[in-house]
């Protein structure tokens, strides 16, 4: 359990988001989309027409209650909103997930309507995060630490 790390993402998602980019995102938060109306996603747009899931998609985002190693609590909302879609997120990601958690984050990066600083990310028992920021819908990684040589695409 040594391995894990905090994520927090906090940010919104433009109107022109992808419908294939919200149900992939809806699949690793593990459940159903709010779409402010009290509906779920598939309520809103009728029937989903996008491929199952994939069997070995393990959904990054999906805990809630309280969090084992990182204090407080972990969770995952996407609501809709009359601008597209608002994502708040805290989770703890084990370090064998980093890679699939990196595209997600670029997607979502790609598909963001906040421009600046969009989350963080640390090791667990870190002090200090390392940025997650939407420059132009690309995702760079800005370390705070000394030894960190600033803003780096990811």
């Amino acid at each position: 359990m040594g391995d894990m790390y905090a994520v927090d993402l906090a940010l919104n998602l433009g109107a022109t988001v992808p419908s294939a980019v919200v149900a992939e995102l809806g699949r690793h938060l593990g459940a159903a989309v709010a779409t402010g109306a009290g509906e779920s996603q598939e309520a809103a747009d009728g029937p989903a027409e996008e491929p199952a899931a994939p069997e070995d998609l393990f959904p990054l985002l999906a805990e809630r209650g309280p969090a084992a190693r990182i204090g407080g609590l972990l969770v995952a909302e996407l609501h809709r909103t009359d601008s597209g879609w608002a994502l708040t997120v805290r989770q703890e990601v084990h370090a064998e997930c980093l890679p699939d958690l990196d595209p997600l984050l670029e997607q979502l990066a790609r598909h963001s309507s906040t421009e600046g600083v969009i989350g963080q990310i640390r090791f667990y028992e870190d002090h200090v995060p390392e940025l997650l920021i939407s420059e132009s819908g690309r995702l760079v990684r800005m370390s705070l630490k000394p030894d960190g040589c600033g803003a780096a695409p990811a």
